[in-house]
């Protein structure tokens, strides 16, 4: 549902006349990672351009690694054995051959919280469907960037991702 909620909120700017529909990107990190990587997948028409930052791209990975597993029997209010559907309904990498936004995926090393693998499964997916991607792995880094160069580096990265694919600055 946040997927669609950021959408929406996007026609609505988009029909008041506050943003040029054809240029519109999206980055979140975390639980905002997750709804980046499904807006890549499931909304890939919508966006120039699409920023990742420790984001679930699979709930089946996430849960297989992940270091709060009763979070995700929670919020999926049941286990993958139980109810693979919706962890195949609510994983971004269900609907990866629709993705056509270049997309930045950003990770800590270490993160447990949301493993590297999920990292690695949407960068691989979205290069075998042929959208351009660029994946990076911040070293020694957990679930948040807590340094301030490495909050710069990825401050950067963004702005430079945004430029070239949304603003068309070279």
């Amino acid at each position: 549902g946040d997927a669609w909620d950021v959408v929406s909120g996007i026609d609505a700017l988009v029909a008041q006349g506050l943003v040029d529909g054809t240029r519109v990107g999206s980055m979140g990190w975390s639980q905002g990672g997750y709804i980046s990587a499904f807006l890549t997948t499931r909304h890939a028409d919508r966006f120039k351009a699409i920023s990742v930052g420790a984001g679930i791209s699979d709930w089946m990975t996430y849960y297989v690694n992940t270091d709060i597993h009763p979070f995700t029997r929670q919020y999926l209010k049941a286990t993958p054995w139980n109810d693979p559907k919706i962890y195949a309904d609510t994983s971004p990498m269900t609907y990866i051959k629709q993705a056509k936004a270049p997309t930045l995926i950003q990770h800590g090393e270490l993160d447990r919280r949301v493993p590297i693998p999920n990292a690695y499964e949407l960068y691989q997916g979205l290069v075998d469907q042929g959208v351009e991607a660029k994946l990076v792995v911040f070293k020694g880094f957990g679930h948040g960037l807590n340094k301030p160069k490495a909050v710069r580096a990825a401050l950067e990265q963004n702005l430079e991702w945004f430029s070239k694919h949304v603003l068309d600055v070279k």
